[in-house]
């Protein structure tokens, strides 16, 4: 856990005050099947859940900050779980879809947390992570502000989010505007 928690205090004005981007695009990235299990790894709130919910039977929020997931106790339909994306509590292969929107860059160790999302998605399954693009100007800028701030963010380019993932990963990046998709896909059974 860290010294300062700045989510708990954001929290209660988050789901105001972070723009919801391209949902449209993400939800086409994500193309959840019926029933299917979703986790929000770094979820916070729930808000981005909240808008998977209608896809999926299933969707667990886990989030390493208390303040934010009292926050998603607000919202309907959601499985709320305190703990940091490097250890998730739940068994290997357990979700055919793992979402990561604009978290990656506040984890303490991105690798261990890549190898945890890939641990707990099932084979066939998909992982898409949302990032501000960092190679852009303005991203840049968010950076310093965020390091001033004294959070923890490390932002990475999109390749170097692909890359945290096993030479196995079918991964693609799309970019629009100051965001990029890193989509990550584990290969079936019998693939």
């Amino acid at each position: 856990m860290p010294l300062f928690d700045h989510f708990s205090i954001l929290a209660p004005i988050y789901d105001q005050a972070i723009p919801s981007g391209e949902r449209d695009k993400f939800l086409a990235l994500l193309a959840a099947p019926p029933r299917s299990y979703i986790l929000d790894a770094g979820g916070g709130t729930g808000r981005v859940a909240q808008l998977v919910r209608c896809q999926a039977c299933h969707v667990v929020v886990a989030d390493l900050s208390w303040g934010m997931l009292r926050q998603g106790r607000r919202k309907e339909g959601l499985r709320l779980v305190n703990a940091p994306t490097e250890r998730l509590p739940f068994p290997s292969g357990r979700f055919e879809r793992v979402i990561m929107v604009d978290a990656l860059h506040h984890v303490c160790d991105q690798p261990a947390t890549a190898e945890e999302l890939w641990r707990v998605l099932k084979p066939g399954g998909r992982i898409v992570i949302e990032e501000p693009d960092v190679r852009t100007l303005v991203v840049k800028i968010v950076a310093v502000v965020e390091k001033l701030a004294l959070m923890r963010s490390h932002f990475l380019s999109p390749s170097r989010i692909a890359a945290l993932f096993p030479p196995q990963a079918l991964t693609r990046i799309e970019t629009q505007g100051y965001t990029a998709w890193v989509v990550v896909e584990k290969p079936g059974e019998r693939d």
